[in-house]
């Protein structure tokens, strides 16, 4: 299925379906083959086991009585259904009229797709009654015998699922197939808890050894996947697988299998569209494979075994078999079988490479994205220290300023206190000679007034001439 000559997965559409040739999906866990040729396949073989041993004449078995026992095995399922239901071998004598038939026909008819509350009303409803105590009847019982095998138990549902499927005969078959979608959800939300991880079968184990599987390949990159990745020019923020890896988590909280088939399906589109942004071209069948192989990786979802063998157990066989759930469910299963079988030439290393990564004695290389991603860390690194010494220097500087200014105002103070004390013996200087000056002004003051006279006298005489002008 896959090549060892370039990385990636390579898968074919041929090699999807079924061994048989059916033209429906196969499935790794089936051994390649849908769910109605295994189950033709695995009942078979327990008769023939028993019934080849030589008969008495020494002649082997032949395919008549092949057939014959084969026909015997299915009256035995279908008289074990019939018991469940009415209690005994036979069915009841009270036949439903053909016009209270037509009329839950009627009623079923008129049911929209994904109207499970509508369902829910038309079976509780009085013409219905017939229908929901064959649900009631057969949930007590397998309520009852919960204890045994899973596989029994998974029988009984499919076997449930066939025979009510009959009484809606004259429907199209895409109408039979809403309806019993409906069913589903009813009987399984009803019998999850008897019937998920059952303490018959080795799920549990199973699932812790997948956990650990894929958590030991955690170092495996989109590149060695093959998986294309946005480049630097595609402005993508965070992982764009982010959403398909939430969806596939997402799964181990739902019960009915057709549930966790469409979280499946929601993980895959998701992934469709991750690699539309990552790519120019259009996603084709290897592209996803891969992308849904790292998705499992980096999600590494919880009970992902159980989940998957319970849909596979418990699901209507249509959604496995045909249909886009079944192509997404069919890769899920080949990308899970990729990784429990992986290996060196899987991803084009060598052994001891391939080693070295599981022992953590590698590290693998870091892409173009993951290397423009160190190379901006590094840089912002180095803005943030030639920033820390920038404002180091800052400090440095502020601290110089304000001792300069201390220094300046010390000097300053000092220049003030000297000038004053200057100022003060020069004024102490001048005081004794302002006392001598005063005392000689002191001594003349006749010769003072003689002057003011004669100069009073000579005004007046100037001003007797301007008159007479």
């Amino acid at each position: 299925m896959w090549t060892d000559k370039q990385r990636g997965i390579r898968v074919s559409q041929e090699e999807l379906l079924c061994k048989n040739a059916c033209g429906y999906y196969g499935n790794p866990v089936w051994q390649g083959f849908c769910s109605k040729c295994w189950r033709e396949k695995a009942h078979p073989a327990g008769a023939s086991r028993q019934d080849t041993r030589p008969r008495n004449d020494g002649t082997p078995l032949t395919f008549s009585k092949f057939e014959e026992k084969k026909s015997t095995e299915k009256g035995r399922r279908i008289n074990t259904m019939r018991r469940l239901f009415w209690g005994s071998p036979s069915p009841p004598k009270h036949q439903e009229s053909s016009e209270s038939h037509a009329n839950v026909l009627k009623a079923y008819q008129s049911l929209e797709a994904g109207d499970f509350t509508g369902f829910l009303k038309i079976l509780k409803s009085p013409s219905s009654q017939r229908l929901q105590s064959r649900c009631t009847a057969f949930l007590n019982t397998m309520e009852a015998y919960h204890d045994l095998p899973v596989e029994k138990q998974s029988d009984l549902v499919q076997d449930f699922y066939q025979s009510f499927a009959e009484y809606f005969n004259s429907f199209p078959e895409a109408q039979v197939t809403q309806i019993m979608e409906h069913v589903e959800k009813l009987i399984m939300t009803r019998l999850h808890k008897w019937v998920f991880c059952h303490d018959s079968c080795d799920d549990e184990q199973k699932d812790l050894a997948l956990q650990r599987r894929i958590r030991s390949l955690n170092w495996i990159t989109p590149q060695m996947l093959s998986v294309p990745f946005p480049d630097k020019k595609t402005a993508v923020t965070g992982d764009p697988f982010l959403p398909a890896i939430t969806a596939i988590i997402e799964m181990d909280a739902k019960r009915a299998p057709q549930d966790k088939l469409a979280c499946v399906s929601k993980c895959s589109q998701h992934v469709f569209e991750a690699l539309s942004t990552s790519n120019s071209e259009p996603a084709n069948a290897d592209d996803f494979l891969s992308g849904l192989v790292y998705v499992v990786l980096k999600a590494n979802p919880p009970r992902l075994h159980s989940n998957m063998q319970y849909v596979i157990r418990f699901g209507l066989p249509h959604s496995l078999m045909a249909g886009e759930s079944g192509y997404y469910f069919t890769n899920l299963s080949c990308a899970v079988a990729f990784i429990d079988k992986l290996d060196g030439p899987a991803l084009n290393l060598s052994p001891e490479e391939f080693e070295g990564y599981m022992l953590r004695q590698r590290a693998p290389s870091v892409g173009k994205r993951q290397q423009v991603a160190s190379e901006t860390q590094h840089l912002l690194e180095d803005l943030k220290g030639r920033q820390e010494k920038l404002d180091q220097g800052m400090d440095s500087l502020n601290v110089q300023l304000q001792n300069w200014v201390h220094a300046v105002h010390s000097q300053l103070d000092e220049a003030t206190a000297q000038f004053a004390l200057g100022q003060k013996e020069i004024k102490a200087q001048t005081e004794p000679s302002h006392d001598s000056s005063s005392s000689s002004h002191d001594s003349s003051p006749q010769g003072d007034d003689k002057d003011e006279s004669v100069l009073k006298l000579t005004d007046q005489h100037a001003g007797s001439q301007d008159t007479d002008c």
